[in-house]
């Protein structure tokens, strides 16, 4: 069985950061993609940031600049450090993992981790 578990979450100020981890584990075949995606209240789940995995990365358009996505030497395991936070970031963060086996993809996702930026 798989599991995908996010950390890192928290109450931060205006302009402070945080860093997010997710870890997966269990038998999982080939990992195509691993992302973090988002949802404020009252709006729908977004894709925050993406790592391919030949290495390239893709990014919404309101965190470039201030968020960047990178994964461990573990390679299960994926960090998103968020910088120059904004109170429009706050929104539980949701690890999603793309994986594929013999014939079938696997679409992975954590619980969640809830970040709330203070104005």
């Amino acid at each position: 069985q798989v599991q995908v578990v996010e950390s890192g979450g928290g109450l931060v100020q205006a302009g402070g950061s945080l860093r997010l981890s997710c870890a997966a584990s269990g038998s999982i075949f080939s990992i195509q993609r691993m992302a973090w995606h988002r949802q404020a209240p009252g709006k729908q789940r977004e894709l925050v940031a993406a790592l391919i995995s030949g290495g390239s990365t893709n990014y919404a358009d309101s965190v470039k600049g201030r968020f960047t996505i990178s994964r461990a030497n573990a390679k299960n395991t994926v960090y998103l450090q968020m910088n120059s936070l904004e109170p429009e970031d706050t929104a539980v963060y949701y690890c999603n993992v793309l994986a594929t086996g013999p014939g079938v993809t696997y679409d992975y996702w954590g619980q969640g981790t809830r970040v709330t930026v203070s104005s």
